[in-house]
């Protein structure tokens, strides 16, 4: 279980959570929202940005990008 899956930031502001949370909650977000779990898996790998110069800080995933890609893919289907 990925740390960022039972703790928040500081602020609960953070935007961003780790590309292992994301991938754990891909199934549940297909199926609530109708769509083929390839897609929404899709959605997560183009989303997860690397280490800052390639060596700062830890892989992550933006939640508002993805979020604002998977309305967008919702509301294509």
């Amino acid at each position: 279980m990925p740390p960022d899956a039972v703790t928040s930031s500081g602020s609960g502001l953070d935007p961003h959570i780790s590309p292992e949370y994301a991938r754990l909650q891909v199934h549940r977000v297909a199926e609530r929202n109708g769509l083929p779990v390839a897609a929404v898996a899709k959605l997560v790998a183009d989303r997860t940005e690397g280490r800052a110069l390639g060596f700062v800080g830890e892989p992550r995933v933006n939640v508002l990008a993805l979020n604002t890609a998977l309305r967008e893919l919702v509301a294509k289907s």
